[in-house]
């Protein structure tokens, strides 16, 4: 049939025509977006931040107020009515969430969250649209008795269904059902969009027409079973499925909040489940994976980014520095919330300030949680992409650690003896390869006053200029010169103790001169050099900047300002030295700020090579004692100083280690450290105020499971990760009941649109009920038990049945069932009478003009691709403009999997098609139409673009506008073009061309939807 559309571009009224067949999207107006709004948006946030004290379910009615339905907050409490719909600056809620007023402050413990507050100000505007029509009710029995908590066990199959023998247990399940309520099964939908259905549910992408036409046409009885099995299996799986996950955690590329900043290295994750989801491991291991896979399978570090699941959520990095401990709890609440959401379905984050007001979780609960994540932060994690190269690195890493505490066990053992052996044998005859040199003259260019002491060092007292230049004159020994050794000295009469001049102890030396003055000859020869080396290294400040010629460069030894440091420089050619000759050396400190070298000595070398370079007196002391009368622990200082430089050369060179923004336990407050920190205290907060702690919090888990333990027994409390497991092994119990019934419905809330209980993040009272609950309950022991928590043998199991194979329209449902249902398209919905007509999400929109267009790119993973143009923002967060992104970019035709998304500064093409807002979580995705949706589609440049691209491909594979023309409808709707469609497109095509016709397709409802 035909519909007639009008758009108004520039002032002026274009009459187009979209050629399309009718659509269950047609058979009853979708919900008002107000409603959708309210539902979405408004719902939650009233159902986790004030129902707990203004509704009649809570039997809690402060200020005589209750926001659980609409007659509650016209009436309003004390105070009057709550709400003025229309006049959010004349509605006393608003002032209250706005906190303005002392007396008027509500949540009274924890405000809102600014966008909770928006979105709440944003529903008054608009007139406040509330379909709550009746107060929750108050619950009738013991607050365990509730369907989610009780034991999972095996349903028994209905055996007697009416219309003949289910094709499977779910048909049977729903068959049984709808003959109780006297409706009837629609019938099969036809094979042209079963596989449309099946590509965008699997794949997120249409078929093509070839795909489609030899579906149809193939007579094999099994050739619908065997197009499920080759899309299982495609990798095309992974990247669609992955989305679905990425909502749930609200996982994106950057941290949100104030400090809107890029994550660099979180595409790891992402690539992580795509690949995890198409390798089809069970659910429990995915579990276990994603909270503690350094704990559980510490071999293979390649699985290293799934701890990006705990970094997923976004990062109040404005308050990791002036508001540490809110900090902390907030960053834990969010992880909390996120991983019992996903996992469980229940909102353990409504018992932060009392215990839960609907569901029977405790405060204590709550902080036992939180516990679990006390002990690490969030930021750049490296690893190795080879578990060999990881165990590799393990192994020189084990050992340097033994040489820094002096482990006997480890550095003299029968492992390392031949090593340490090798060394001694190489380096015993270099015990003298170090001559020091005595200052003659030493001056300075900036008033340091250079004291020489007893041992020949000198020593920087009196002023200390901002910058310097240490001129010393030394006598050399009457043999080869090959290279000079710079020490710098600790000293306890400077600052840290250590051999730096500056407050912090540090030291910088921009550049090293050096001078040979030989009697026989009047003028000086300068010294080259060829390389440096040195026992440490300050990040960013080595020592190879003493040689470079740049004085904005310069080697620096923090954070090791407390100790002493030897620099070893090596002449590019060995000089022959005699009797009386001098050597003049210019030590270079002028990078300001007074990083001057407070006490240092020079020291000449006549040997080869570097390996004598960083000897200490003490080791060649060693050295110079013969073997048989080293004391033992000679032995043990000689073994850590050997093997502790040698583990630090193999380690150099291992290859770089890959990075993910993920969980670590060197984290805490944004910051990384060196060693592992202590997992933190954490208290029970009195109404959630941290001022107000109470007893200390024990790591565990909700107390409501009896067959679980509500607080872990761990043997290391102080090992962080082992409080991850144990919470990973609590969730995949298998007589967990919440994980498993959670993961099935959200699978089948995909695959319909709807879940069994269509609250998927809330299995709890202020949550829904499922509407097959017997189902819903096979269902999870079915796919713990016999699939063993494969995802695929689920989704194989729902695509094969009956049910999912229904056809959605009405013309095609049997009458007794549309009677049955003419109360509502709910009730179709709920009782699965038919199938649900679901519109294209965002990236299944865009990824299908890509691929309809020729030009999608389907290159897997690798770092994220910025369609975006950025500038430097006002302050941290950045400024993005989609608009200035060139489309003919090739990096604009890989899937939308792999953008890069912004948590705070949405792309306004996909926000238009109901992307979600990912600083909150997004269990389901919203389904609205509105006039912005409408002008977005057919007037965003991506649109515009890809239509004209593919018109231009049309267009070189023939002449003839009426081939174009049946091409195009074949490609977009993957059908040929009826009789007076044809005449209908070449009309509007021969007044506004090709492209504007593609773009009239792409914008068709029997393209936009999924029947």
């Amino acid at each position: 049939m035909s519909r007639l559309f009008h758009s108004s571009f520039g002032g002026f009224v274009v009459a187009y025509v979209i050629v399309i067949a009718p659509t269950a999207a047609q058979d009853a107006a979708p919900k008002n977006a107000d409603t959708i709004f309210f539902q979405k948006q408004i719902e939650p946030i009233l159902k986790q931040r004030c129902l707990g004290c203004h509704s009649h379910a809570a039997g809690e009615m402060e200020g005589g107020l209750t926001l659980d339905s609409r007659s509650g907050w016209l009436q309003g409490g004390e105070r009057g009515p709550a709400i003025v719909p229309g006049k959010p600056e004349k509605s006393l809620l608003v002032a209250a969430i706005r906190r303005h007023d002392p007396q008027l402050r509500m949540p009274p413990d924890e405000p809102l969250a600014k966008r909770e507050v928006e979105l709440l100000v944003e529903w008054i505007r608009r007139g406040a649209t509330d379909p709550r029509t009746k107060p929750s009710p108050l619950p009738t029995s013991s607050p365990t008795d509730w369907w989610s908590l009780r034991p999972l066990d095996r349903p028994a199959v209905p055996t007697s269904v009416a219309g003949g023998t289910p094709a499977s247990t779910i048909d049977a399940f729903i068959r049984n059902q709808l003959h109780q309520q006297g409706q009837r099964p629609a019938p099969e939908a036809d094979r042209r969009t079963l596989i449309r259905r099946l590509y965008f549910d699997l794949h997120g992408l249409p078929p093509d027409p070839a795909a489609v036409r030899a579906f149809v046409e193939d007579r094999d009885p099994l050739a619908y079973e065997k197009l499920v099995d080759r899309l299982l299996n495609s990798p095309r799986y992974g990247e669609r499925w992955a989305r679905h996950w990425f909502d749930v955690i609200h996982f994106a590329d950057s941290h949100g909040c104030e400090h809107d900043v890029f994550r660099p290295h979180a595409w790891r994750y992402r690539d992580y489940v795509i690949e995890r989801l198409n390798a089809d491991i069970p659910w429990s291991r995915f579990i276990r994976e994603q909270l503690a896979v350094d704990h559980f399978f510490p071999q293979e570090s390649n699985l290293l980014p799934a701890l990006g699941f705990i970094a997923a959520g976004p990062l109040e990095l404005s308050r990791a520095g002036t508001a540490p401990i809110t900090f902390d709890y907030l960053d834990r609440d969010d992880i909390v919330t996120q991983t019992m959401a996903a996992f469980t379905s229940t909102t353990v984050n409504c018992a932060r300030c009392h215990k839960h007001k609907f569901d029977p979780i405790t405060q204590s609960d709550y902080y036992a949680l939180q516990a679990v994540f006390a002990g690490g932060g969030k930021g750049d994690v490296t690893y190795d992409l080879d578990p060999t190269l990881a165990a590799e690195r393990r192994r020189w890493t084990i050992l340097r650690n033994a040489a820094n505490s002096r482990d006997p066990d480890v550095l003299l053992s029968q492992a390392y003896a031949r090593t340490l052996a090798s060394w001694i044998a190489t380096n015993q005859k270099r015990v003298n390869a170090w001559k020091p040199l005595v200052p003659e003259t030493y001056v300075s260019s900036n008033g340091t006053l250079l004291e020489r002491l007893s041992d020949h060092s000198l020593l920087a007292t009196g002023p200390r200029p901002d910058t310097d230049i240490y001129t010393i004159t030394c006598t050399l020994p009457a043999d080869k010169l090959t290279a000079l050794r710079l020490d710098v000295l600790s000293d306890e009469r400077l600052p840290k103790h250590g051999p730096g001049r500056c407050e912090n102890g540090n030291l910088h030396l921009n550049q090293i001169t050096a001078q040979l003055f030989r009697q026989d000859e009047a003028a000086a020869q300068p010294l080259s050099f060829r390389r440096a080396t040195a026992d440490w290294n300050q990040a960013g400040w080595t020592i190879s900047h003493a040689l470079d010629d740049d004085n904005k460069t310069a080697w620096g030894i923090f954070p090791k300002v407390g100790q002493s440091h030897s620099a070893v420089f090596e002449l590019a050619e060995p000089q022959a030295s005699t009797q009386g000759n001098r050597v003049v050396i210019q030590l270079k400190q002028i990078h300001g700020g007074g990083h001057l070298i407070g006490r240092l000595k020079l020291y000449a070398s006549h040997m080869d090579g570097a390996e004598t370079a960083i000897l200490p007196d003490a080791i060649q002391a060693i050295l110079a004692t013969p073997a048989a009368q080293r004391s033992a622990e000679q032995k043990l200082s000689l073994a850590a100083h050997v093997l502790e430089r040698h583990a630090e050369a193999q380690l150099a060179k291992l290859p770089s280690q890959q990075h993910v923004y993920a969980w670590s336990a060197n984290y805490s407050h944004a910051k990384r450290h060196d060693q592992p920190l202590e997992p933190k205290q954490v208290h029970v907060l009195q109404r959630g105020n941290i001022h107000k702690p109470q007893e200390l919090a024990q790591p565990g888990a909700l107390s409501v499971i009896a067959t679980l333990p509500d607080r872990f027994q761990l043997s290391d409390p102080d090992n962080e990760a082992t409080r991850r497991a144990a919470l990973a092994d609590w969730l995949a119990a298998p007589h967990n009941p919440l994980t498993w019934r959670s993961i099935v419905n959200r699978v089948w809330l995909v695959h319909f649109g709807h879940g069994l209980c269509d609250t998927p993040n809330d299995f709890g009272r202020m949550g829904d009920v499922p509407s097959h609950p017997e189902l819903l309950d096979w269902l999870a022991v079915w796919f713990r038990d016999d699939a063993g928590g494969s995802l695929k043998q689920l989704h194989r199991l729902i695509l094969l049945s009956d049910t999912w194979r229904q056809a959605s329209r009405t013309d095609t449902v049997s009458s007794a069932t549309a009677a049955s249902t003419s109360t509502g398209t709910d009730a179709v919905t709920r009782s699965l009478a038919r199938m649900t007509s679901r519109p294209l999400d965002a990236e299944s929109y865009r990824d299908a003009i890509l691929q309809i267009s020729g030009r999608i790119d389907f290159t897997m993973g690798g770092p994220g691709i910025q369609q975006f143009t950025q500038s430097k923002g006002r302050q941290t967060t950045p400024q993005l403009d989609y608009d200035a992104f060139d489309w003919s970019h090739p990096s604009a035709a890989r899937r939308s999997i792999y953008r890069v998304v912004w948590r705070g500064i949405a792309d306004p093409f996909m926000e238009a098609l109901d992307f979600p807002d990912l600083g909150l979580l997004a269990p389901k995705r919203a389904s609205s139409i509105s006039a912005l949706q409408a002008l977005t589609l057919y007037n965003n440049d991506f649109v515009l673009y890809h239509s004209r691209l593919f018109a231009e491909q049309l267009g070189r594979e023939s002449a003839s506008l009426d081939d174009q023309l049946e091409q195009a409808v074949q490609r977009i709707l993957l059908r040929d073009p009826h009789p007076h469609e044809r005449k209908l497109l070449r009309t509007f095509a021969n007044e506004h061309g090709l492209a504007a016709t593609c773009r009239v397709l792409f914008n068709s409802n029997e393209f936009l939807f999924v029947e």
